[in-house]
């Protein structure tokens, strides 16, 4: 049996190069990404504060939001299970279906709009849209006020949140405090410390699947620091899915712009935590991670990835399954006598 042994000048050689390689690739990948921030971004006329984010936090899982008492933000978007709620498509008021898959909360407010065809442009906008959809929490602006108005902890709550407004509840304040919640929900991963210049941060399959993700192309639409979530492109940009996979009746945000070249258009997907995500794409009809990067790479770039190739880009993208911030159940303010009863009728 022959044994071989590397020379000291032939492994610090060897690992040079490594090191080169990771530069390389890191100065590539700082190019098209970015890492999470240490700190809850600013949001747009909405300053955040501790008294905002614990009110957003009680509004976010509260069910009395919804007309009928049951469904929650968490419900769709269930932080113990990725920020979504892992169905295809979400069940909401009178036990309908949404038609499209519940997009995670977490990072989201990195995003540069909401919804999969962008129609809201931040997260308090956003937050505003299951409240009053009629199948999801089939609520009204009035009624909400009405519920938080008829608890007295809540307009305490409100009126710390707002101390310069003469009526602090409000369903605008209502949003915004749920918005002020959902930017804490940030998730750094590995590769974050990566990016921060930690080259353990990542394993060698996970690097050569990030090598992959670029020069292949998917950071074409999936960049920034969340790897997708500002942009929009045709689902089919080189070869049209199956209906399996688009239905026919969802034209993604020409419903939004009413602009022809929108048909089939949807804003491209945060990648962050997506493994814990599935099933995936808007119809939520893929649940296998790999076969999802592998029907990304025909439709959108023309590439028939290979098993090796595909495993190496599922690798790279748990590395951007981040830590969860703690997340302690709210106790929240009991009803009165004045507090508008539950509805199961669909409005």
């Amino acid at each position: 049996m022959r044994h071989f042994f590397l020379t000291s000048t032939t492994a610090l050689a060897l690992a040079s190069g490594s090191a080169a390689f990771a530069n390389d690739l890191r100065n590539e990948a700082l190019e098209l990404f970015a890492p999470l921030p240490s700190t809850i971004p600013a949001l747009n006329a909405n300053p955040v504060t501790p008294e905002k984010i614990d009110l957003g936090k009680a509004l976010f899982f509260d069910p009395r939001m919804s007309a009928s008492g049951v469904f929650s933000c968490n419900s769709c978007h269930n932080l113990a299970t990725g920020g979504d709620d892992n169905m295809p498509t979400s069940i909401g008021h009178g036990w309908q279906k949404g038609p499209r898959n519940s997009p995670t909360v977490l990072n989201s407010v990195f995003n540069e709009a909401q919804f999969w065809d962008g129609r809201a442009p931040d997260l308090a906008e956003q937050a505003k849209g299951p409240v009053q959809a009629g199948v999801e929490m089939a609520n009204t602006p009035s009624n909400v006020v009405a519920t938080l108005n008829s608890m007295p902890q809540y307009v305490e709550w409100f009126t710390a949140s707002f101390p310069e407004e003469a009526e602090p509840v409000s369903f605008d304040n209502f949003a915004k405090a749920i918005e002020a919640y959902e930017a804490t929900l940030i998730t750094p991963a590995p590769f974050d410390a990566w990016l921060n210049g930690d080259d353990a941060a990542l394993s060698e399959m996970e690097t050569a699947g990030l090598s992959l993700f670029i020069d292949k192309g998917c950071a074409s639409c999936h960049s920034g620091v969340n790897l997708g979530g500002n942009g929009y492109y045709p689902f089919g940009l080189i070869e049209k899915p199956g209906a399996d996979i688009l239905p026919e009746g969802d034209k993604g945000r020409f419903a939004v712009t009413a602009t022809a070249d929108d048909e089939y258009v949807f804003r491209a997907s945060p990648l962050r935590n997506i493994d814990q995500t599935a099933p995936y794409f808007h119809s939520g009809i893929v649940w296998d991670l790999k076969v999802a990067v592998q029907v990304m790479g025909e439709s959108q770039l023309g590439e028939d990835l290979t098993e090796d190739e595909a495993d190496k880009i599922v690798a790279f993208l748990g590395s951007l399954t981040g830590e969860m911030p703690e997340v302690v159940y709210p106790i929240l303010p009991a009803e009165t006598a004045a507090t508008p009863r539950p509805t199961g009728e669909v409005k």
